[in-house]
């Protein structure tokens, strides 16, 4: 099964919906709503990757908290960094891979260090937003191993908010029946990134 499927379609309808709802002046508040409602989808939805059998004891996503300082708003897209190819094929978790472009990147400091991440845009993507898959020194001991995501959607002005504090780990963190993209050697962060979604 195609988890990226799920994260074009079904996450955007339980978890990552920051550019389709009004956000309110709360923004712990909307966060936390964010969340409630991901916790509702894995707990009550077919879609689930959560086994069936223990859906009823599903106690909820765990999270770390709140950081401002990880979400970084009015981000122009720059142009795909030197070197690498507008085209690319992304590994997946089941060792197939997947057709897809280099759109650009992104560029913003955390703790006075400047970092870099690609976007891009898979083969069978069917909206506007733009898919970031990345991994960082939390991965493995507090984060999904194999990386996390992060779903942009342009604002009116054409530019983006990347905002860690929605990163989310791909549905196969929860189920080997799932096939993820894999984040690219260029995603590979050095710098541990404290916010969104994290291990039980």
């Amino acid at each position: 099964m195609d988890d990226h499927a799920h994260h074009d379609h079904q996450h955007d309808d339980h978890a990552h919906t920051h550019h389709d709802v009004g956000e309110p002046l709360d923004y712990d508040g909307w966060i936390a709503a964010q969340r409630q409602g991901k916790d509702d989808f894995f707990k009550r939805s077919d879609h689930s990757p959560i086994r069936p059998s223990e859906r009823s004891s599903f106690g909820g996503l765990s999270y770390y908290p709140v950081d401002p300082a990880l979400r970084f708003e009015f981000l122009s897209l720059g142009p795909v960094p030197a070197g690498l190819d507008v085209s690319t094929q992304v590994q997946t978790s089941d060792g197939a891979v997947r057709d897809g472009q280099r759109m650009g990147a992104f560029s913003f400091v955390v703790d006075g260090v400047e970092l870099q991440l690609v976007a891009l845009k898979l083969a069978d993507s069917q909206d506007d937003s733009l898919f970031v898959p990345f991994k960082d020194a939390t991965n493995g001991p507090e984060t999904y191993g194999a990386g996390r995501y992060l779903d942009l959607a342009p604002q009116d002005d054409g530019t983006y908010d990347l905002d860690f504090n929605l990163a989310y780990s791909p549905f196969c963190a929860y189920s080997p029946s799932y096939s993820c993209p894999l984040p690219p050697r260029e995603n590979w962060l050095t710098a541990p990134i404290m916010a969104g979604e994290r291990n039980q």
